[in-house]
């Protein structure tokens, strides 16, 4: 249980990502794949019912024990509501209406966060382009750990103080990296938030709020799900930094577990990701890939290769404020 992370720096690369060639590559080969491009029906419905979903539990929660609501904060809203972050994802990426549609997908992208508890989807959008355009960025994606974390989260006890404390650095890990200006929309994510949360507790009191915050903070931490966060990026198997995940749980997660396809081609909907593989299978058949996130987070906790030093890092000669 004492051993340290044997690596002592980012893995830094002085290429540039794969997925610009490879996207390149496989449209020439497959042009066909255009055709999955563009807005997906489904999304919105989908989404819609999650969200009365986690609407119809905070009523039924109300009235439970507080051993019960972090009970099922943590085994049905947790799962429920990262489920919607990688929505919220999808929406990110203008699935939801379509690349002409950009207002409602930011609206729509509010709309979903709403059972979450903490104003995300907007802020969220603002750093996610970034992190498609300027992979593994020094400076650039926020979705890279700091030198600190590198540095202290080093042992298995601290992985999984790490682990659990992943929402804390999503949240401040780009004020301190890449901090950029409030805009408008965010204003209006929080101010949307704060009314919904403020009327669940009017309507049904603080344990439906409990409810949906814990929820949203335990799944992000040590959680199955949660497993994704490691799986997608972290380096696994030297001189790859992006990972898929083929296995069940992408039936839950809006298929984020096909991430490799994901970063080819991130205008095709989750929902359609698979069909990518499919029709390209050279491209990706023989590349490494995971199949349990469970296994994921023990390896990531217990093998002293692994640690928030087990990123791909480069520097790209772009300056921030574009």
């Amino acid at each position: 249980m004492g051993n340290r992370v044997t690596r002592d720096d980012f893995e830094w690369v002085y290429t540039d990502q794969p997925h610009t060639e490879r996207r390149r590559e496989i449209l020439a080969k497959y042009p066909e794949i255009k055709k999955l491009m563009g807005p997906d029906p489904q999304l919105k419905w989908v989404v819609s019912l999650m969200v009365l979903t986690q609407l119809v539990a905070c009523y039924l929660v109300k009235d439970l024990p507080w051993k019960w609501v972090f009970f099922w904060a943590y085994a049905f809203g947790g799962c429920l509501n990262h489920s919607m972050t990688l929505a919220i994802h999808d929406i990110s990426h203008n699935v939801a209406f379509g690349n002409k549609e950009a207002k409602w997908n930011r609206l729509f992208g509010m709309f979903a966060n709403l059972p979450i508890g903490v104003p995300y989807a907007t802020s969220f959008k603002k750093y996610h382009v970034d992190h498609h355009r300027y992979l593994a960025g020094d400076g650039l994606d926020v979705d890279v750990p700091t030198a600190f974390e590198g540095r202290f989260f080093h042992s298995p006890p601290r992985k999984i103080l790490w682990l659990f404390l992943q929402p804390v650095f999503y949240i401040l890990r780009p004020l301190y990296v890449n901090p950029k200006p409030f805009t408008g929309l965010e204003v209006i994510n929080v101010a949307v938030q704060l009314a919904y949360d403020l009327l669940i507790y009017s309507l049904w009191g603080p344990k439906p709020v409990f409810y949906m915050i814990a929820g949203s903070t335990l799944a992000m931490g040590i959680h199955p799900i949660s497993g994704h966060f490691i799986a997608e990026h972290y380096m696994y198997f030297k001189g790859y930094d992006t990972f898929s995940y083929y296995g069940p749980l992408n039936w839950l997660t809006f298929n984020v577990g096909y991430h490799m396809e994901h970063h080819d081609f991130p205008s095709i909907p989750g929902s359609r990701l698979p069909l990518v593989k499919k029709i390209a299978a050279e491209y990706y058949d023989h590349l490494p890939y995971h199949t349990s996130w469970v296994c994921v987070l023990w390896d990531f906790i217990f093998c002293d290769s692994l640690g928030p030093f087990a990123r791909v890092k480069r520097k790209y000669k772009v300056a921030k404020a574009e």
